[in-house]
């Protein structure tokens, strides 16, 4: 039976899944325009100088949610411009505070945290852990509401005070939001019609040769087409077992990346490219760029290929 995961399931970081990838751009362009007409305030970046009073010494007026974050963490991507366009939403009855855990180490090292995202809450002076990991939007409405009720019950009522210009610019808006034809892309995906889906892609990339996301999209496609029906363990026994047959390697490489194993993936490639010139170096350095593509630069795995590969190659 084939071992290729069904490709709604697919779940790689970076480009794979176009559907949430659309959504998160979205979500992103929607908390710049609320965070841009929210109450001075109601966003912010907290530091261990800042701390006492813009967290602590706030949570008595209102309360303050605290979104422990990192610029590697992929559902801290997800997470962020929600929890921010819904701060903005609220106008003034919470604060967001975002802090960085690799810019302010001691103070992730005080809220002992384990692992990111991490939000928790800050009302009149007191700490109420909230949750782990990335939340859908119907949920973390649930849980400001459970925020904002228990602030009440401990008489922390407080606004910020909101200009009525904001509140009426941040209406939400009518325009379209994201680029529809990578909705269109996922569609062709899910539908297995991979010619639609790279032709939609080479037109991207036609228009804008530096777009990214279509750049990793169109490599992902590749990578869905090459994998279709093969047997996973099948290949990689075979690439193991005849270790300088360069067509069993990339597929190897390709069914270990679809699996999840990326760094497997990336070192049976560089390995490659260690051999020296030639045709095959080429060929795999080529494979490299696309996988580095589709996980995207802040990938753990992609950061060490990327040294690995100048080491490999200088």
């Amino acid at each position: 039976m084939a071992q290729t995961p069904p490709q709604s399931a697919l779940n790689m970081r970076g480009a794979v899944d176009l559907g949430a990838l659309a959504s998160a751009r979205q979500n992103e362009q929607a908390a710049q325009r609320a965070r841009a007409n929210a109450p001075a305030g109601v966003v912010i970046d907290v530091t261990e100088q800042t701390f006492q009073a813009a967290v602590l010494g706030q949570s008595r007026t209102v309360p303050v949610i605290v979104d422990l974050w990192a610029t590697w963490c992929g559902p801290c991507k997800q997470l962020s411009p929600i929890l921010e366009r819904l701060a903005a939403e609220g106008q003034g009855r919470w604060v967001l505070a975002k802090i960085d855990v690799d810019a302010e180490q001691r103070l992730a090292a005080a809220f002992q945290v384990q692992s990111v995202p991490s939000v928790l809450a800050f009302i009149g002076g007191q700490m109420v852990p909230l949750f782990q990991g990335a939340l859908p939007e119907g949920q973390l409405r649930q849980v400001i509401d459970q925020v904002l009720a228990l602030a009440q019950q401990q008489g922390v009522t407080g606004r910020l005070a909101a200009e009525p210009e904001a509140v009426a610019a941040a209406e939400p808006a009518d325009e379209p939001m994201g680029d529809p034809r990578l909705r269109e892309v996922a569609d062709a995906i899910d539908a297995g019609d991979y010619a639609l889906a790279r032709t939609r892609l080479a037109m991207m990339l036609r228009e804008n040769p530096a777009d990214a996301d279509a750049a990793a999209a169109l490599a992902q496609v590749g990578l869905l087409e090459r994998t279709e029906g093969v047997v996973a363990a099948t290949a990689v026994a075979a690439a193991d077992a005849e270790s300088a047959d360069l067509p069993a390697i990339l597929l190897a490489a390709d069914v270990e990346l679809l699996s999840g194993s990326s760094a497997a993936a990336i070192n049976r490639l560089i390995a490659v490219v260690r051999r020296g010139p030639g045709t095959d170096r080429d060929q795999a350095r080529e494979r490299l760029l696309d996988v580095f593509r589709i996980l995207g630069d802040d990938d753990q795995a992609v950061i060490a290929g990327r040294r690995a590969l100048a080491a490999a190659l200088f």
